[in-house]
């Protein structure tokens, strides 16, 4: 087996116990994530913060979910938030 850190090791052994499954609608997905890239891929500016390790693994963690890069994630989160989009 190559060299995997924890988290790829646990992603290769969720997957191996067939826990993983394909999206329902993948069209419907692929829109939104079409979506998503389209709102972020303007990055004109650049933003450096420090935060938890722990909230970092759990961004990353939920990026792997989502398909998408933490940094991609991040930035989704914070444009929805600054459009209006925090009350939902």
């Amino acid at each position: 087996m190559t060299n995997l850190d924890k988290e790829e090791k646990d992603l290769l052994e969720s997957f191996e116990r067939n826990e993983w499954c394909s999206s329902k609608d993948f069209e419907k997905r692929k829109a939104e994530l079409k979506k998503v890239a389209h709102n972020t891929i303007r990055k004109d500016k650049r933003v450096n913060i420090r935060i938890s390790e722990r909230d970092l693994k759990e961004l990353q963690r939920i990026a792997i979910k989502e398909g998408l890069s933490y940094q991609t994630l991040i930035s989704s989160i914070l444009h929805k938030y600054v459009n209006g989009m925090s009350s939902q």
